[in-house]
């Protein structure tokens, strides 16, 4: 079972995707698998030809390499996620170990945008928060934790973001099963996707929903 978490930058589909994996900590119950470790490796470009890059257009994924990790993961095989550097623009020479777990919980702004990504969930989210509040996020998180001066943050978030989201992100509302407004503070949303899951993982394991551990927090 794959649950694709979508939404708009800064939006906390990262929090809600934490906070459904951290409430089954069991071993091979909940995977996390983010869209941000496949873009494409940029290597062979400067590193001011990468900054020109529209990194929230849905060309600046490897959809390919993350669709070929998934059918492996639901083969039950592990696989070596990538690992992104957001500094350099580039794509590591170590990875990380992922093993196959029940559940794969995908998360990513355009995860529900490739309509391949999009028939493999079997649960598709849409995390919706204001955009006033996403750009204060964004802004505090690439300043903080990718050292990009406030300039530079602003820049790129009229020249692409915003655009991109308009464009490519929002309109996959349409394709959610639930939406969450208010990201990974809406713990009465989180708690109802919580109990499907749970339901289906007595489905998958045939035992009673009550046998079926999961903490909703």
């Amino acid at each position: 079972m794959i649950i694709g978490v979508a939404g708009g930058s800064g939006s906390g589909k990262t929090t809600v995707a934490r906070r459904l994996v951290e409430s089954f900590p069991e071993p091979g119950i909940l995977q996390l698998v983010c869209q941000d470790a496949y873009y494409r490796d940029r290597a062979e470009l400067t590193h001011e030809e990468r900054q020109k890059i529209n990194y929230d257009h849905p060309f600046a994924f490897d959809n390919d390499l993350l669709l070929e990790h998934l059918t492996r993961l639901l083969r039950r095989e592990p696989i070596q996620q990538p690992i992104y550097s957001f500094v350099t623009h580039t794509r590591l020479a170590e990875s990380i170990h992922v093993r196959p777990a029940k559940i794969v919980v995908l998360e990513g702004i355009l995860v529900l945008e490739d309509s391949r990504l999009r028939d493999m969930c079997d649960i598709k989210v849409y995390v919706d928060t204001d955009s006033d509040e996403r750009f204060i996020r964004r802004l505090k998180r690439d300043i903080y934790e990718r050292g990009r001066s406030i300039d530079s943050v602003i820049d790129q978030y009229l020249g692409s973001v915003r655009p991109m989201h308009l464009q490519f992100v929002e309109p996959t509302k349409r394709y959610a099963d639930v939406v969450i407004p208010g990201g990974g503070a809406n713990s009465v949303a989180i708690g109802l996707l919580l109990a499907r899951i749970k339901t289906r993982l007595s489905e998958i394991q045939n035992l009673p929903v009550e046998s079926v551990s999961g903490n909703h927090g």
